[in-house]
């Protein structure tokens, strides 16, 4: 079985460590974790990743967040994945920080890279884990905050919420959607 994750997130330095790149966040200690590289192909880095009997590959696009569709779609018709075994990891501010909610499927709940997922795939009917990031921004600031660099408060917890994302993936492809929800959900 195959399973496309697609961790969310643009390319160039300047996003480095930021909220809006969780999703690369996610994917690279999965890959870390199976002492696996990225290869940069089309389209996106791209690393497969071994797990109990599953070929879970892994993707960064590199179409910058709000043309992510154009490589998801690519991917799933390179490796022949259908969208039941898609899986999305985004940032969300719509969540507190620490929040981690698994869906099914759903809105793009004004997420940009969702949508542009949503408006190439035709259907909103595809896995995601939405990260939650918090909103302490100013009015007017949200660019500002989803693009800036996590604090130094927020650093700390990071590890274990990036674990406890990569544990569902794992979950995902193992015990399904519905109990991976169950397990996985964190407030």
């Amino acid at each position: 079985m195959k399973y496309l994750i697609v961790g969310l997130g643009n390319i160039g330095d300047e996003y480095v460590n930021t909220r809006h790149n969780i999703g690369f966040k996610v994917v690279d200690a999965f890959a870390k974790a199976a002492e696996v590289p990225f290869a940069t192909k089309r389209y996106g880095d791209v690393a497969e990743v071994k797990h109990k009997g599953r070929n879970f590959i892994l993707l960064k696009p590199s179409t910058y967040m709000n043309l992510s569709g154009k490589a998801v779609s690519y991917w799933m018709q390179a490796e022949k994945i259908p969208i039941e075994n898609v899986f999305v990891i985004v940032d969300d501010i719509a969540l507190p920080m620490g929040s981690i909610r698994i869906r099914e499927k759903g809105s793009d709940g004004g997420h940009n890279g969702l949508k542009h997922i949503t408006e190439i795939l035709g259907t909103p009917n595809y896995a995601r884990l939405r990260f939650g990031i918090g909103d302490k921004f100013a009015k007017g600031k949200q660019v500002d905050y989803v693009l800036g660099r996590w604090t130094e408060e927020e650093e700390k917890v990071l590890p274990a919420l990036i674990d406890h994302s990569v544990e569902a993936i794992k979950g995902f492809g193992t015990i399904g959607i519905e109990r991976t929800m169950n397990f996985y959900n964190k407030k």
